[in-house]
């Protein structure tokens, strides 16, 4: 017998980031995750977007999928690495047609090797706000609604203004050039149009408040997400402190090392996100922003422990 949860809804927004599927096969799985996560009603699913456009056709899939079979926002990644102005356009009209009405700008990671110039001219996140919010006023101005009794008139308004999110680093972005780098940047971000911004990962929940102190006291006024991961292997936490060279969280680690399951180890991230996202929370953070890795388990798990949503137990 096993259990499976399926969550009820509470009243903490939450959202959640997949990637597109690899291969043909992993579809049903991810369509899958896509329905348990939308049970509980967040504000929206992001869907990431490879460098150089690897995977963007995948994730104009994905996004679709999200936007025909469920009444969740989709929220679209775009990335300047590897993209040009031209290119950019062209992928964000894509979208706009498709019915995307929400982005996430990120200047992204050089690929392996890359350098500067796989930047392309699309040089910041920045830039790529203001691209997203002028390619969206070319394409749709307004909205025409007709008249009732009033044959050929019609009521014009302005068309729904996308949503544009956007990073944030707690610890500082890996490339700042001086200590308050990356709240200038995330400043530049919100002048450009910026909508929303979300946190890049962090371990301790002080990490996060802090940086929203900081951040508020510069000026930022956007609201300003944490992202957390449940993180449930060893290797998967080398990776993620090799990616973004946060401190390794000594807890963590050892908790991670000693339990000899992958049950127990899944055990042991998801208590230790659940009491980040309970702290962020308690903190005054408007909502929680949870990485998938395309698994559905683990992150509502999470939420269930948190106590921001309440799980039903049903036996299969």
């Amino acid at each position: 017998m096993s259990i499976i949860q399926t969550p009820s809804v509470t009243s903490v927004p939450v959202s959640f980031e997949v990637y597109p599927p690899r291969d043909d096969a992993a579809d049903a799985a991810l369509h899958e995750t896509i329905a348990k996560l939308a049970a509980v009603d967040p504000s929206f699913i992001s869907v990431t977007y490879g460098a150089g456009g690897s995977t963007a056709g995948r994730s104009l899939e994905v996004l679709r999928h999200i936007l025909r079979e469920t009444r969740v926002e989709p929220l679209a990644h775009l990335t300047c690495v590897g993209n040009s102005y031209r290119q950019a356009t062209a992928l964000i009209r894509e979208f706009l047609d498709a019915g995307v009405r929400s982005f996430l700008a990120l200047r992204g990671d050089p690929p392996d090797g890359g350098g500067s110039g796989a930047v392309g001219d699309l040089e910041s996140a920045a830039q790529l706000v203001q691209l997203i919010d002028r390619v969206q006023a070319e394409c749709s101005p307004y909205t025409e609604a007709p008249i009732p009794g009033v044959p050929g008139a019609a009521r014009v308004e302005r068309r729904r203004h996308v949503d544009i999110a956007v990073a944030a680093f707690p610890n500082g972005h890996p490339r700042s050039r001086y200590p308050a780098e990356h709240i200038d940047a995330l400043l530049a971000k919100q002048a450009a149009g910026a909508t929303l911004a979300i946190t890049q990962l962090f371990f301790h929940a002080d990490d996060y408040l802090s940086f929203v102190a900081r951040a508020r006291s510069a000026g930022v006024e956007i609201p300003i997400l944490p992202g957390i991961m449940p993180i449930t292997s060893p290797s998967r936490l080398r990776r993620i402190v090799e990616l973004t060279g946060e401190p390794v969280p000594g807890t963590l680690a050892v908790d991670l090392d000693v339990e000899p399951t992958v049950e127990g180890r899944r055990d042991v991230g998801v208590r230790y996100a659940a009491r980040l996202c309970r702290a962020v929370l308690d903190g005054g953070a408007p909502g929680i922003h949870l990485y998938a890795f395309n698994h559905h388990r683990t992150v509502l798990a999470t939420l269930a422990e948190a106590g921001v949503i309440t799980p039903i137990e049903e036996t299969s």
